[in-house]
């Protein structure tokens, strides 16, 4: 699922746009902060949450399907809530959040502006859905497991076995406590790396499905860093194979890893 954020005035109604010209290529989950304008007026919208609501959690089906609100629910849980079943996720009035996005008038975003505009009306939606093909995706343990069962194989497969590594505090009692774990990728040559040690497992017998993400960037503490998906024939292969691929990842693909501590920080390839 690919994410992009619509920041500035008229940030819903430009998401709504958006969602429509975006649906012609598949789902769209859109999700506005409190304060801006949660209706989306567009057939073409699957899902819509608003956040930051007083009132308890409530899901509600309408003519245009699902919508939720309430206090318990955060952004990464509503994200990790559409990244199964849905493409793209339009986050209208989000500035404070690290995605590339759709700045209108002098609105500044904490993350890469994808497109800026005076307003809504200049905004050339069809330069935005050319922009939108180069953001990372956005991936889950569920989302990736969704992907696997869609094999044209699934049929034969009677195991998947996953992988998901985190962010931990502490070794031992006496390590000092990691507050966050930042990483970078050799662009290009991690992903071709990725890819052939994908199609070298996938190779194996009775291995049908083979995926793999590693998060970029700042990774707080009990996080999620890095999933592994095998959908395999049988359990002995499945778990195998997710071991084989971890393990070579973290041997073979360029990821560069910096730590920080309650009391430093530090690259730690370089120590």
């Amino acid at each position: 699922m690919k994410v992009l954020g619509v920041v500035g005035r008229e940030s819903a109604a430009v998401a709504d746009r958006l969602a429509s010209e975006l649906a012609e290529q598949g789902r769209v989950g859109v999700v506005t902060s409190d304060g801006s304008n949660p209706a989306v007026t567009s057939d073409a919208v699957d899902s819509t949450a608003s956040l930051d609501s007083s009132v308890p959690t409530t899901f509600e089906l309408g003519e245009r399907g699902w919508s939720a609100s309430g206090t318990n629910r955060s952004l990464s849980d509503v994200l990790d809530e559409l990244a199964p079943t849905h493409d793209y996720a339009i986050l209208a009035g989000f500035p404070d959040i690290d995605i590339p996005a759709i700045s209108l008038g002098d609105t500044a975003s904490v993350g890469e502006p994808l497109i800026r505009a005076e307003n809504a009306d200049s905004l050339e939606i069809e330069a935005v859905r050319d922009a939108v093909g180069g953001v990372e995706e956005y991936e889950t343990l569920e989302s990736l497991v969704a992907r696997a069962k869609e094999s044209p194989d699934a049929e034969r497969s009677g195991a998947i076995a996953t992988f998901t590594g985190r962010v931990r505090a502490k070794d031992s009692d006496d390590d000092t406590p990691t507050k966050s774990l930042e990483f970078e990728m050799y662009d290009g040559v991690a992903q071709t790396k990725l890819k052939a040690i994908r199609e070298e497992l996938e190779a194996r017998e009775g291995v049908f499905t083979v995926l793999m993400h590693h998060r970029t960037g700042v990774i707080e503490y009990g996080e999620d860093i890095v999933f592994v998906v095998v959908l395999a024939g049988h359990r002995e292969e499945a778990f195998r194979t997710v071991e084989d691929g971890i393990n070579r990842l973290k041997a073979e693909v360029p990821i560069f890893k910096k730590e920080v501590t309650t009391d430093e920080q530090f690259w730690v390839h370089e120590r």
